[in-house]
């Protein structure tokens, strides 16, 4: 915790390694949620909620250890924006699942975020990414959708129904909008919002949004298989939540906008790699080809990001 004390301070090399780090982290999340989603009985919004709240409990829980945090505690607007973003981010993304399929819900989400991120950095902050940047944006994307729709995963395909598509655009303008505010806020007043206090704040938010969903979708998880089910929760709100979430809001406000959004494309390339071998999901050829495209591609707009 104390490495996320002051954020405005940290350079950009260890901003790209906290974003790498929490996308990383991410990819974990889709084997947890998969093996969750066969044991537990709950559906995706009731996850999402749990995630939230246990995330929030593990922040919470850790506070009195951390250290005097020189950055400033985030405002009342800024944390109901991070918490509605996060809440629309996670949400919406199930729901373009459910409606178009996995695959071209993660393609369309992820795919269209960095240009929702490079357009509001470009209009808020005045942010260029120049031709090699804009390359390397391009050559991310195509490198998602080799992964992602030449068989990252089995059984991943679905129709491309509208409201599915929709889904997955409000997805990714929800995951921009908490890229793009915490950067401009960073830019523009030199210093960054405690990242454990935005985070553990926006859970809380995002837990509030979802609790009558998780209701109505059924929130307990079935006794048959608690102590694994509990496990496998307590995994999820501690690695992928509580500390990617941190290590994200503190490297996004040290790097451009549409830098961060194209590292965290790490997350599909993770997801993979973690599916294969705790799913024992297949890795093809042209999932591994995309893997490589997406892996040089963030690559070179890493080296841009620290040149600039």
């Amino acid at each position: 915790m104390s490495s996320f004390s002051s954020s405005s301070a940290l350079p950009a090399r260890r901003g790209l390694l906290y974003v790498a780090l929490a996308a990383t982290a991410w990819g974990t999340a889709g084997a947890a949620a998969a093996l969750l989603f066969q044991r537990s009985g709950l559906g995706p919004l009731a996850l999402t909620f749990w995630r939230s709240v246990g995330g929030a409990a593990v922040l919470l829980a850790l506070r009195p250890f951390a250290p005097a945090r020189r950055a400033p505690r985030p405002a009342v607007h800024r944390i109901l924006l991070n918490g509605l973003g996060l809440t629309l981010f996670q949400a919406a993304y199930f729901l373009a699942v459910r409606d178009a399929g996995l695959a071209v819900a993660t393609v369309v989400t992820l795919g269209s975020a960095p240009v929702l991120v490079a357009f509001g950095g470009r209009l808020l902050m005045g942010e260029r990414l120049g031709r090699a940047g804009l390359a390397a944006v391009a050559g991310a994307v195509l490198g998602l959708g080799v992964l992602v729709l030449g068989g990252g995963a089995a059984g991943v395909g679905g129709g491309s129904e509208p409201a599915g598509l929709a889904w997955a655009l409000v997805s990714a303008a929800g995951y921009a909008a908490i890229t793009v505010a915490t950067r401009h806020r960073a830019a523009r007043t030199g210093a960054a919002d405690d990242p454990a206090a935005t985070t553990l704040w926006s859970f809380g938010v995002c837990a509030v949004c979802l609790f009558p969903f998780a209701l109505v979708e059924g929130a307990l998880p079935s006794t048959g298989a608690l102590p694994s089910t509990l496990l496998l929760l307590g995994y999820l709100a501690t690695v992928p939540t509580a500390l990617a979430y941190a290590l994200y809001f503190a490297g996004a406000a040290v790097i451009r906008a549409a830098t961060a959004s194209v590292v965290a494309l790490i997350e599909p390339l993770s997801a993979t790699v973690f599916a294969a071998a705790v799913l024992g999901e297949p890795l093809t050829p042209a999932a591994l080809l995309g893997m490589a495209v997406l892996l040089l591609s963030v690559t070179a707009l890493a080296r841009s990001e620290l040149r600039g």
